[in-house]
């Protein structure tokens, strides 16, 4: 699994290592935007926000109410009673670290710029360094090992927390506090201190294979990224096969995926959710390219928004997926402000596939099963996406 730190929660985990990425609690049915209600944009009509189950959201509005009055801390009360809901993606969030949520959705993260992956060994290997970044500038490189954050060894941890790590609490260590970096290249060891900066996103990379074929990765569906891909698909050349990229895709807003979706299809379902037996559904917009052949490559790290993309791909017979099964994250998460400036998120409801498929609990099995983060899964992403014709 790889991640870059802009998909890692900038404090400490609390709820297991689902709740260490950034996206996984903030998907809204509809997905317009990550702010509670009444401060930021006003949802689609097609895609209001939830009304939360008010019991469960005054019980844990009530802990952190008893708390404050009694001088503790109301967010350790809160996040005590959505452990007790069995809220699965429950969670708490302090003001500053609902803030940084938010920025990430708009495509802005405090960090040193690394992304990485934990091998099989359990090492931590870098696996890109933004162009400009801390981590650039002190001349770190694609390949190093990393060894130890601010002196504790990372090696056989989740990569998830190491990148929390990386990019420190929201409130305490905000952009220009330092950490050190224990690294290795091949036989030297050394250390670096670099300072953490406010860095900007590129979630979507677009770059032509040798077959003339596309690559269309994206990292996440944070805003504006659906219309990327839709204007990326728009000026291919008629015919070309693109092979959609979206391994370790931590999800984002559902409705840039339903956007991106809108390239492939012309119209119709995407994705079906609940919201306390409300059903409702989200439709791609008409005009999307139907005939140019197009694989689906993904792995345990597709999560949220980007499986309900490739669920609906997959379902629509749209695209041949390939990889490995998804995540698993299919919820409806609606945010309420607390006693105290605290943001609670609970669980209000489920999306499912065109087919009726459940995500949650459950990922999206791929047509094809290959090894994920070989680079022979590109390959073999090629080699499938050069037996597919214009489809009818």
């Amino acid at each position: 699994m790889s991640g870059r730190d802009l998909f890692c929660q900038p404090r400490r985990v609390r709820h297991g290592a689902a709740l260490a990425l950034v996206f996984a609690s903030v998907l809204v049915a509809g997905g317009v935007t990550g702010s509670l209600p009444g401060t930021g944009p006003e949802p689609e009509p097609d895609a209001a926000r939830p009304a939360a189950p008010a019991g469960r959201h005054d019980e844990v509005a009530r802990a952190a109410a008893e708390a404050l009055a009694d001088g503790k801390s109301p967010e350790e009360a809160a996040e005590r009673a959505v452990s007790r809901s069995g809220d699965r993606w429950g969670a708490v969030y302090s003001h500053g670290e609902y803030e940084e949520l938010e920025e990430a959705l708009d495509g802005r993260y405090t960090g040193v710029g690394l992304s990485a992956r934990r091998e099989s060994d359990g090492r931590i290997e870098v696996t890109g360094v933004r162009t400009g970044s801390p981590a650039a500038d002190a001349g770190i490189r694609e390949g190093d090992r990393l060894r130890s954050v601010d002196g504790e060894r990372v090696d056989g941890r989740p990569v998830t927390e190491v990148v929390a790590i990386l990019r420190g609490d929201a409130e305490e260590e905000p952009a220009g506090t330092s950490v050190r970096l224990g690294l290795e290249r091949g036989t030297r060891a050394w250390s670096e201190t670099v300072r953490r900066a406010s860095l900007s996103t590129d979630p979507v990379t677009v770059r032509t294979l040798a077959t003339g074929d596309t690559v269309i990765r994206v990292l996440s569906f944070s805003k504006g990224v659906g219309a990327q891909v839709r204007d990326a698909v728009r000026r291919l050349p008629s015919g070309t096969g693109v092979v959609l990229d979206l391994r370790g895709n931590s999800g984002g807003l559902v409705s840039e995926a339903v956007t991106a979706a809108s390239a492939f299809l012309d119209g119709g379902l995407v994705a079906t959710y609940d919201v306390d037996g409300d059903q409702r559904a989200l439709h791609a917009e008409s005009g999307g390219e139907t005939t140019r052949p197009l694989v689906a490559l993904v792995d345990g790290g597709t999560m949220s928004a980007a499986e309900l993309l490739t669920g609906a791909l997959q379902d629509r017979g749209r695209a041949v997926v390939i990889g490995s099964r998804t995540f698993g994250k299919g919820s409806v998460q609606m945010p309420s402000r607390l006693p105290g400036g605290s943001v609670a998120e609970l669980t209000v409801g489920h999306y499912r596939t065109p087919a009726g498929r459940g995500v949650d609990g459950r990922g999206i099995t791929p047509d094809l099963e290959v090894d994920p983060a070989k680079p022979a899964a590109l390959e073999r992403a090629r080699t499938v996406l050069s037996g597919l014709g214009p489809t009818a």
